[in-house]
């Protein structure tokens, strides 16, 4: 294993792309609520509704992102989506009912009827909205990331920069998840360095690769066969790792031309 990463390398913040789509989402479907006056929002103008869901939708989103993370070390997402959307929307179902319930009683605090009692019957709406917002967010993922080689004169990708020592100038050929951590698969070895995989496929732009599954990315030159069993495809590259293509990916990787 390479050295322990500095304090600066934990705490260095990025941008997750799951993140970034899950406000996308929120905030789309926060316009079309306001929009249709859903809910019974009919008799408020149009500046109020968009000031009530769109703060309500984007902290769903963020607390959608916190569940997401904890869902998927218990369910397989590639396999079984019906039932990650499931698990997503009763795992979120019960803080945001507290908190949409808390939200329309500021709202509208000249409302005496807005009581604790009320509170069940925010129950019902939050798991309409929940199970929309969670369906298209597990779905839209089903497309894998890929990324392309760098324009002749373009600067090389930003992940080479992160091989170890051992392993600089070395031709990367998949990227896989072990924990918190990344194992890096080259023609000199393998090795780990402190990273999410998230935030790798941004820097593997400039090398031409896709990710296969929730934890794999793979360079296309290294691919050498496939192989079928069990209901799913594994990648074999050169230098005999075994990459799998999940469920979720193989239909888009298939058409893209890679096995």
């Amino acid at each position: 294993m390479s050295e322990t990463p500095s304090s600066a390398d934990v705490v260095r913040l990025t941008i997750d792309r799951g993140l970034l789509r899950g406000l996308g989402v929120a905030l789309a479907a926060g316009v079309v609520l306001a929009l249709t006056e859903a809910f019974g929002m009919s008799g408020t103008s149009l500046l109020f509704r968009l000031g009530y869901w769109l703060p309500l939708m984007l902290l769903g989103a963020i607390w959608g992102h916190v569940c997401s993370r904890l869902v998927e070390r218990h369910v397989d997402m590639d396999r079984r989506p019906l039932l990650a959307v499931a698990a997503l929307t009763l795992v979120m179902s019960g803080p945001l009912v507290i908190m949409v319930w808390a939200v329309t009683s500021w709202f509208f605090d000249d409302d005496r009827s807005i009581t604790l009692a009320r509170l069940p019957d925010f129950i019902g709406p939050v798991l309409v909205v929940t199970g929309t917002i969670s369906a298209l967010n597990v779905f839209l993922a089903r497309t894998p990331v890929q990324t392309h080689a760098a324009a002749p004169g373009a600067k090389p990708a930003r992940f080479l920069d992160r091989l170890p020592f051992k392993l600089r100038g070395a031709v990367i050929r998949a990227v896989s998840s072990e924990d918190h951590y990344l194992r890096i698969h080259t023609d000199r070895g393998s090795d780990l360095i402190l990273m999410r995989l998230s935030d790798a496929l941004v820097e593997l732009e400039g090398l031409e690769g896709a990710q296969t599954h929730r934890s794999w990315w793979v360079a296309k030159d290294a691919v050498r066969g496939v192989s079928r069993g069990d209901g799913r495809a594994t990648l074999t590259l050169e230098g005999g790792i075994a990459a799998p293509v999940s469920r979720r990916y193989a239909k888009a990787l298939r058409e893209a031309g890679w096995y």
